[in-house]
């Protein structure tokens, strides 16, 4: 008799990370180039706090516990109310200790960033884990 061994497949987001990151960048020098320094920042900063909650999200959302199907459930909602929390909380670190000076390229950086998640079956590979 034969054993056949399934593999779990994992996702690697780590090119969904890299889009994001790019489009901060790019907007960051656009905002540079086109305006200034201060406008540089508070797109940099708009990109971050895209960044950083979802980066979160796969942390969080992702983790395997093993024999727990229903537990990743529950992972997901943890990670999503996460994520959520983090944006907020974020944009009030970001507006009381670090006020904008350009608050049009902090949000259009901050939006562009967000938009990077539409690529994602293109950015998203699958890979069986070892």
């Amino acid at each position: 008799m034969q054993r056949y061994e399934t593999q779990r497949r994992r996702l690697d987001f780590k090119r969904l990370f890299q889009a994001q990151l790019a489009a901060t960048m790019f907007m960051t020098m656009l905002a540079a180039l086109w305006v200034g320094i201060d406008a540089a920042l508070s797109a940099l900063v708009g990109g971050m706090n895209s960044l950083l909650p979802s980066m979160y999200f796969v942390w969080r959302g992702l983790r395997q516990q093993r024999g727990k199907q229903q537990r990743s459930v529950l992972n997901f909602y943890q990670a999503a109310m996460g994520k959520f929390g983090l944006t907020v909380a974020l944009f009030a670190l970001v507006f009381v200790l670090v006020p904008p000076s350009n608050p049009a390229f902090f949000f259009v950086a901050y939006v562009v960033a967000q938009l990077m998640h539409w690529l994602t079956p293109w950015l998203v590979h699958e890979g069986s884990t070892p």
